[in-house]
């Protein structure tokens, strides 16, 4: 996603195109100054705008020109919503490419004004990248202080009164993950090295936690029951319909391909065979969708990868051939999302397009069919 000049029909500066995907807050400014000028429903204590407002910038309000940014069951936003004006952390669980960060991102955009004060859990994440660090040159000259601490997201998060993200938290260590611990249940930061009030931070109105995590994930870094009781649990499904994935795929390439300097605009036949493509090999041979049939692949057939390969078909029919992508084109692009796990995976793809395709009516699905023999080795 880019800076939307299309929203509420403003132009982006130049400092924003040249950004690759500005946050949220800056992509929707318009909206959320326009929210919170109108908003007069009650706060909860450090948010920026009410629950309600909150709820129309995350999925949208027609009457208002608010735009839908996330597709998806309304009431869990609500649940998430309510669950952040607790004392309770958001947990956001579910298959990869299901648009957990997005939510968390739409969430923290709209509650702080700032979704930025963000911790990428890894298996290199350490516990200074979560709470705080120190700038050694100044620790050396001056010895701890205020001015020698660099503060982490969580310092900040507690100190400023926003919410925090902390994306794929199970990849993290267990000795990381228990550091939220105190955090969650005391809201205070120690920071041993100083004295005096400056020795603790407290947590202001606003501050909460919102964490992401993979079901693909379980067993890595399994959390702690500990750590699972200071989270509310909701779980981000699948997009179940088409025509809505189709629309949210066709919107994302839109402003993909126009930000690569593609011209043209996809070819909406091309992508509803490359969504449909999706949707079986993510339920598999004989299954129903999101049931997961006897050949389904290991691979993440998600939305986003769609719409990433979307954006490859797009780019590699113009700048090729200078035309949109083609049905070709999308079994050419298919191989680096169906084979990145598992080689056995390309050969589903294989049977796919071989058993399954040739039944499909309609000249794109027959392209399609036709241009099996692209799909590398």
């Amino acid at each position: 996603m880019t800076v939307r000049d299309e929203t509420r029909g403003g132009t982006p500066d130049d400092g924003a195109v040249a950004v690759q995907r500005p946050p949220a807050e800056v992509r929707y400014a318009e909206e959320l100054a326009a929210l919170r000028a109108e908003d007069n429903d009650p706060r909860p204590p450090g948010w920026e705008l009410s629950l309600r407002a909150a709820r129309r910038f995350i999925v949208g309000d027609a009457g208002t020109g608010i735009s839908r940014k996330f597709v998806g069951n309304p009431s869990l936003v609500d649940r998430a919503l309510v669950t952040l004006a607790t004392s309770r952390g958001l947990m956001l669980v579910g298959e990869p490419g299901t648009a957990k960060s997005l939510l968390s991102e739409l969430i923290a955009a709209a509650v702080s004004g700032d979704s930025t004060l963000t911790v990428q859990g890894g298996a290199a994440t350490t516990e200074d990248q979560i709470k705080y660090g120190w700038n050694y040159a100044l620790l050396v000259a001056e010895g701890p202080s205020t001015r020698s601490l660099v503060p982490a997201p969580m310092l900040r998060g507690m100190a400023e009164g926003r919410l925090v993200r902390f994306e794929e938290i199970t990849r993290c260590p267990l000795e990381v993950q228990d550091s939220l611990l105190s955090l969650l249940s005391e809201r205070v930061v120690a920071v041993p090295e100083l004295t005096g009030p400056e020795g603790m931070v407290f947590a202001r109105q606003g501050f909460n936690v919102i964490a992401t995590a993979n079901t693909r994930d379980r067993g890595v870094n399994e959390m702690s029951a500990a750590l699972k009781r200071r989270f509310n649990f909701e779980t981000v499904f699948p997009i179940p319909d088409l025509d809505t994935e189709l629309a949210l795929v066709e919107a994302e390439v839109t402003t993909l391909l126009r930000r690569s300097g593609v011209e043209p605009p996809p070819d909406r036949d091309v992508l509803e065979v490359l969504v449909g493509t999706f949707r079986e090999l993510r339920a598999g041979t004989g299954g129903k969708d999101g049931a997961g049939g006897p050949d389904r692949p290991t691979a993440v057939m998600s939305t986003a990868e769609a719409v990433s390969v979307a954006h490859a078909v797009g780019v590699r029919g113009w700048f090729l051939r200078g035309e949109p992508g083609s049905a070709a084109d999308v079994v050419a692009c298919l191989a680096g999302t169906a084979a990145k796990d598992s080689p056995e995976d390309l050969a589903r793809l294989r049977r796919y397009l071989e058993q399954q395709v040739s039944r499909r009516q309609g000249p794109q699905w027959k392209a399609l069919y036709d241009a099996r023999h692209l799909l590398a080795d």
